[in-house]
Formats: structure tokens, C-alpha cells, sequence
């Protein structure tokens, strides 16, 4: 009875482990879809602080914008955009309109993630449902691009990554208290595109 007893935890700490573990495999993968999502839809969409749109425009179109010239972070944590460069506007602005084009797509209602209407493209959240505003920065940064066929819009390299994202463990956070196992980093980086508000 002893050995079974014995026997029987181990083998039952062993199995929970390995749902858990695999459950945390899934939420690496549907993390790191997310900001991959999060980065395309950032780069076809109207940037977080509007003022950028400006940031480092060339008078001649192809020009190369130097690098460095405008560095702006925008941190869904604190709903604030920063900026560092030549090229900056005096201030920025968080637009939560912008950031919820990313976080949730063309998605709108009440909740964290709201669901998706027929035709509607799915934003970060839907990929990683556990995904919080909070966890999300989103980076426009000018990377020696120009404006050949499109001199009236920024044209930044764009990354989007996660930060303070906790695995959820079902098994193991209760029995050995692996709830505070924080996730790496993880990031994407995408050039803009049609960076505007409204699409036909």
C-alpha cells in the first residue's frame, strides 16, 4: 500500500505535469501568433500617437529617413506613447482607439476581447485569448526608409512585443506554485504599410 501510495503521486504529479507543460507549449505558440498578428495589423493601421504620421517626412519622395530620427514607444501598461529624435513631434498622444485596432482587431463591445463579426479582422487578442492591453508595447522607430510611391505617410520599421505575460498552469500553480513563471520575450518587427484609419 505503501509503494502504491508512492507510486500512484509520483505518477500523477508526472502525468499533470505533462498536460501542463503541453498547455504551456500552446500559450508560447498563441503568444508569439499574437504579436505576429499584432505587428501586421499595426502596420496597416493608423499609428497609436497620430503625431508620428509626421514624424521625419521627406521633401523629396524615396528620400531615406536617417535613423534615429523618431523613436516612438507606446506602452499599453500605461496608456502613454513616448518619442526620442530629431524628427519628434513636441508631444504624443495615445490614441486607444489605434491600439484597440491592434489588440482587438476590427472587433467592437464591451470585454477584454470582444467577438468577431462576420467579416471582421481578428486582432492579438483573439489568437491569445489571456492577452491583456496591459501586456502589450508597440514600437515606431525610423530605420533609413523612404517614401518612393508614398510621401505622405511614416513609413517605420513597427514592433510589437509582450511584456509581464505569467503562464497559467492549471496543475502544477496549485501543487508546486509555478504560477509565477514569467514568459520570455518575444517580439515582431514589420515595415508600415497603409498606415490609415479608414479602408474602403
Amino acid at each position: 500500500m505503501v509503494e502504491a501510495a508512492i507510486s500512484m503521486t509520483l505518477l500523477l504529479v508526472l502525468t499533470l505535469g505533462f498536460v501542463d507543460f503541453g498547455y504551456a507549449w500552446y500559450q508560447w505558440n498563441a503568444a508569439t501568433k499574437a504579436v505576429e498578428i499584432g505587428a501586421r495589423m499595426a502596420s496597416i493601421s493608423a499609428p497609436i500617437a497620430p503625431e508620428i504620421a509626421a514624424a521625419g517626412i521627406a521633401t523629396t519622395p524615396g528620400d531615406p529617413i536617417p535613423v534615429g530620427n523618431y523613436d516612438s514607444t507606446c506602452n499599453g501598461a500605461t496608456n502613454l506613447c513616448g518619442c526620442t529624435g530629431s524628427g519628434c513631434p513636441g508631444t504624443t498622444t495615445f490614441t486607444l482607439a489605434n491600439f484597440n485596432r491592434i489588440f482587438q482587431g476590427d472587433a467592437s463591445g464591451a470585454g477584454n476581447c470582444p467577438l468577431l463579426a462576420a467579416g471582421q479582422r481578428p486582432g492579438m487578442c483573439h489568437f491569445f485569448p489571456m492577452l491583456q492591453r496591459a501586456n502589450v508595447i508597440v514600437r515606431y522607430a525610423a530605420t533609413g526608409l523612404g517614401y518612393q510611391t508614398r510621401p505622405g505617410g511614416p513609413v517605420p520599421t513597427i514592433t510589437v512585443s509582450l511584456q509581464n505575460v505569467n503562464f497559467q498552469f492549471f496543475f502544477l500553480g496549485a501543487l508546486l506554485g509555478f504560477n509565477n513563471i514569467t514568459m520570455p520575450s518575444m517580439l515582431s518587427t514589420v515595415t508600415g504599410e497603409d498606415m490609415k484609419s479608414t479602408y474602403p
